[in-house]
C-alpha cells in the first residue's frame, strides 16, 4: 500500500515581531520556527514514531521516507526542514531536500517512488497543489490550506501508484489549543 502524510512546516513568526523565529541554539532568525514551532517539531517524534512501536496500524505511520521543501533565494525558509529533523534524527533517516515549492509534481513523482509510508513537510500555500500532484481533482481536498493551522496531517493512502486515493486528515492535537477538526 502507498501511503503519504503531509504535514505543514511547525510555527513561524507572525505576530509582527512579538513572537520571534529562533534556531536550534535559540539565537534570533528570521527563517526559522518559534520556540513553539520547536516543540511542534520535538513532539512530532513520538507522533509518528510511538514509543511502545511503530504506528503502521493505525490511519499515522512511522515514515521510512523524509521529504522536505527546499530552501530557495525565493524563500530561504528552514521551518519545512527543521520541523522534521529531530524525527529523521531519531528515525536514522535523512530529510530529501531536493525539491522546493513550485515542484509539486517533482515531489509527488518522488514520493510515489520512496520506500513508503511518506511524509512531507511543506509550505502551506502549497500544499494545495500538492494534494492535486499526487491525487488528482477530489471535492474532499481543501483548496487552501488556512493560515494559522499548523496541527493537522493530510494522509493519502492507494493500492496502486494509478490510484483511486483515498484522502483522510487527522489532526495532531500535541497542544491544548490544536484544533479537533480539519479543514
Amino acid at each position: 500500500m502507498l501511503k503519504v502524510m503531509i504535514i505543514r512546516h511547525a510555527e513561524k513568526p507572525h505576530d509582527r515581531g512579538r513572537e520571534r523565529g529562533v534556531d536550534i541554539d535559540g539565537v534570533h532568525a528570521h527563517h526559522e520556527l518559534t520556540v513553539r514551532g520547536w516543540q511542534r517539531a520535538g513532539a512530532l517524534v513520538r507522533f509518528f514514531a510511538p514509543a511502545g512501536g511503530d504506528a503502521d496500524d493505525g490511519p499515522i505511520s512511522t515514515p521510512r521516507t523524509i521529504f522536505a521543501a527546499a530552501a530557495t533565494l525565493q524563500s530561504q525558509s528552514l521551518r519545512p526542514q527543521h520541523t522534521v529533523r529531530p524525527l529523521a534524527e531519531a528515525l536514522g533517516v535523512a530529510v530529501d531536500v531536493r525539491h522546493a515549492s513550485g515542484e509539486e509534481a517533482a515531489i509527488a513523482a518522488a514520493a510515489l517512488a520512496a520506500a513508503q509510508p511518506v511524509l512531507i513537510s511543506w509550505r502551506h500555500s502549497h500544499i494545495p497543489a500538492l494534494a492535486r500532484a499526487l491525487a488528482g481533482e477530489q471535492p474532499a481536498i481543501p483548496k487552501v490550506w488556512p493560515d494559522e493551522r499548523f496541527d493537522l496531517v493530510w494522509i493519502f493512502a492507494s493500492d496502486t501508484p494509478a490510484g483511486p486515493w483515498r484522502f483522510s486528515q487527522i489532526p495532531q492535537r500535541l497542544f491544548a489549543h490544536d484544533r479537533a477538526e480539519g479543514i
